[in-house]
């Protein structure tokens, strides 16, 4: 039996919040309203040209590779071509005005805060046994076996296994706190004694600390950080002025 549904928008603001998502789509609506006030008060402009790089690079994140597939997404998320011109444009200016506010404070910025950016090349064993943990944590350090011999029969997942038990090039932001202390304290190469978090009993290899270096990758995401922490204290203002914003029914 087939059915015949209408969705009018008071359904669906119905649904929205049925699924408690009103909080999180009026936090977006106000962060986009203060982007769109502050890049007219600060005089941001918008060329055709960019916007239609700005266009084009939506179509790049969302995979829209012809205008078939752009057509298909719009009809999906019920938009129209103004809609995503309109998600383009909110794009670009958001760039623009991160880069009018933040562009001169990333360096200073970098070099009051460059410990946080250093990184550290680590390798990593989590065991449930903290007795157990000591054992293998002495039998390395005397030589008797290798920290590789004990990644590979200890850790689960498989490429986590066949990789040693190397995590990558990982910041203090990434680590719990007690194990980024221990880690960047290191003088490497170092095998660290066992540390017992939440998660279980950690051995830690300790291959090498990366000094941090202000390239372009860094000075995006610390441009990107400042810009969004600043949104969040505009919006989470607003919010305590404004704690009815919408009027629903």
């Amino acid at each position: 039996m087939s059915l015949n549904i209408t969705v009018s928008n008071e359904d669906i603001l119905e649904q929205v919040k049925l699924t408690c998502k009103l909080p999180e789509i009026t936090e977006a609506f106000v962060t986009r309203k203060v982007i769109e006030n502050a890049a007219v008060e600060v005089g941001i402009n918008v060329e055709n040209e960019e916007l239609q790089q700005a266009a084009d690079n939506l179509r790049l994140v969302y995979k829209l590779q012809s205008a078939d597939d752009t057509w298909g997404w719009l009809e999906k998320h019920g938009l129209s071509l103004d809609d995503f011109e309109q998600i383009a444009h909110i794009s670009l200016i958001s760039g623009k005005l991160a880069i009018y506010l933040f562009a001169d404070k990333v360096e200073p910025w970098f070099f009051e805060h460059q410990l946080d950016y250093v990184g550290v090349a680590m390798y990593e064993v989590v065991l449930e046994d903290e007795d157990l943990a000591l054992e293998f944590f002495y039998a390395i350090k005397e030589g008797e076996m290798s920290f590789y011999d004990v990644a590979h029969q200890h850790i689960q997942d498989t490429e986590l296994r066949r990789q040693g038990g190397y995590r990558g090039i990982l910041g203090r932001k990434d680590l719990k706190p007690e194990i980024s202390t221990a880690v960047f304290a290191a003088k490497p190469p170092q095998f660290l004694k066992p540390i017992l978090t939440s998660k279980g009993v950690h051995l830690i290899f300790v291959e090498q600390l990366i000094e941090p270096k202000l390239d372009e990758k860094l000075r995006a995401h610390i441009l990107s950080d400042l810009f969004s922490e600043w949104l969040q204290q505009k919006v989470t203002a607003f919010g305590a002025e404004s704690p009815l914003l919408l009027s629903v029914g």
